[in-house]
């Protein structure tokens, strides 16, 4: 009977040892910035973002134009043209104030769009170091709030060796 309770129990640590996990962590907003490849993101989101102002600059000049033709030539409006002119001057308004509520969010979703193709890199760079060397999780920590990570479970340097960056030392 001792040697059965023994064996289960000899049994059921293996199991457990062999099931273990094995975690690691990266900075990926650190691999990020190290990419050569966020040179051009960044150039691409500066002519995203000139585009939107040129196209902001051109209602606002519309606006400008609307509103000096208006105080120009108001006394010689009838009621119903001041009337005609003031909301189409109040509609250019609105939407130049929605322009730039929505320029906002459009950037954010022109970077989103431009950095996912780094991001999937440095995944799949991740994948196949964690696959090769047993990960089972990887944490990432610039988001993490981890408050200790021992260094030799850190897999950033790895990632970027992988993607051929090449990192001063002490960075």
């Amino acid at each position: 009977m001792k040697k059965i309770i023994l064996s289960i129990l000899v049994l059921v640590v293996s199991l457990q040892l062999n099931a273990q996990s094995k975690t690691g962590t990266i900075d990926t907003e650190f691999i990020l910035s190290k990419m050569p490849e966020l040179t051009k993101v960044q150039e691409d989101l500066k002519g995203y973002n000139k585009k939107l102002e040129d196209q902001l600059k051109v209602k606002v000049e519309e606006y400008q134009a609307k509103v000096k033709e208006y105080q120009e030539n108001v006394a010689t409006f009838t009621e119903p043209m001041k009337k005609t002119k003031q909301e189409g001057i109040i509609k250019l308004e609105d939407d130049i104030a929605k322009f730039r509520q929505n320029a906002s969010q459009l950037v954010q979703l022109e970077q989103n769009k431009l950095l996912q193709p780094l991001y999937q890199k440095i995944g799949k760079a991740l994948e196949e170091i964690a696959k090769a060397e047993k990960y089972t999780q990887v944490f990432t920590i610039s988001s993490s709030g981890l408050a200790y990570v021992d260094p030799n479970f850190d897999l950033t340097k790895k990632v970027t060796t992988k993607l051929g960056i090449k990192i001063e030392e002490g960075k």
